[in-house]
């Protein structure tokens, strides 16, 4: 119980501080911000290893891609994952709800980084747009997409289908994924106390290449993770 209250404070204080030093970058260039969200990644690494002893691991690193454009999938359990994959992949443009763009200046770093929003369930003029933006930043930046296919955070025993955007994003884009197995709510779930002394192992998986139908790649992404996940229970 102490080790969790000691770790939020520092974390958040952490993320505060950070979010506070790089407020001039909103009239700088976006590299600028880019970077700020590369620190928040490694100050969530440290506050988690020296507050709650936790080790982390990267597996599969040899399966990143290069010199091509790709998209990463990655399960999600808890907030680990927002912060950390910035420090492994080229500052990624993150697909995420609506809502946590209205996040007071958190919201604003989001928006500023690319962050391309999208309201879940409904059909909006936003939505619509929704692939225009993503083929735009494709076709103009060497950054990823991220988006985690089971569209919020789940516990770890959870194994919920995947959502339907992350195929639909592979037959437009027609680019290979990335999968990405993180097994963080066994540390820092998304409900509760975290768990100190364990261990959070990032598993990059080998890439699922273009070509498939939309119907063959989600099947395939989700029993692929799925199954990773279970090797790392």
């Amino acid at each position: 119980m102490i080790r969790n209250f000691i770790f939020s404070i520092f974390f958040f204080s952490g993320i505060i501080i950070i979010s506070l030093f790089f407020l001039p970058a909103f009239f700088l260039p976006q590299k600028v911000v880019l970077f700020g969200g590369k620190l928040m990644g490694y100050w969530t690494s440290f506050c988690l290893k020296f507050f709650l002893s936790t080790k982390i691991i990267i597996k599969g690193k040899e399966n990143i891609l290069n010199n091509e454009k790709f998209f990463i999938a990655a399960s999600h359990q808890s907030m680990f994952e927002t912060f950390y994959l910035q420090t492994i992949f080229n500052s990624p443009v993150f697909i995420l709800k609506k809502e946590l763009l209205l996040i007071p200046i958190f919201g604003w770093y989001l928006k500023k980084i690319g962050s391309i929003s999208i309201k879940r369930n409904k059909v909006t003029k936003d939505n619509l747009g929704f692939f225009e933006d993503i083929s735009k930043i494709i076709d103009e930046s060497k950054r990823p997409l991220i988006i985690f296919p089971q569209g919020t955070r789940v516990l770890p025993s959870e194994r919920p289908p995947f959502k339907k955007g992350a195929s639909r994003i592979y037959e437009e884009l027609k680019i290979s994924c990335q999968p990405v197995a993180i097994n963080s709510g066994y540390v820092w779930p998304k409900k509760g106390l975290k768990h100190s002394n364990k261990v959070i192992t990032i598993s990059i998986l080998k890439p699922i290449i273009a070509g498939y139908s939309k119907k063959d790649f989600i099947k395939i992404l989700e029993n692929n993770i799925y199954e990773e996940l279970n090797l790392l229970n």
